[in-house]
């Protein structure tokens, strides 16, 4: 039992290290379910983005991201090194 501890306690904290590390997110490309995986969007946020991305074409800025219905400059700060609009 405590072996199974362990083990889920190392795997949490690699998946928690490999996302700080991992490149940027295009919120210009991405689905909804890899928004959902940034800290703090849910589920209704992240079908708002790409609602409002297909209704009114790309991001020409991560700050773009704040006229989303629903999401705020705070968001777009919190969320600014995790995202990106660049290939």
């Amino acid at each position: 039992m405590l072996l199974k501890k362990i083990v889920l306690i190392l795997t949490l904290l690699l998946f928690m290290v490999g996302t700080a590390l991992a490149a940027a997110l295009n919120i210009n490309t991405a689905s909804r379910e890899q928004l959902m995986g940034l800290d703090g969007v849910n589920h209704i946020m992240a079908s708002a983005i790409v609602t409002y991305r297909e209704s009114t074409g790309p991001f020409a800025s991560v700050d773009d991201l704040a006229k989303v219905p629903g999401i705020d400059a705070r968001t777009v700060e919190r969320l600014r090194d995790r995202i990106t609009v660049a290939d």
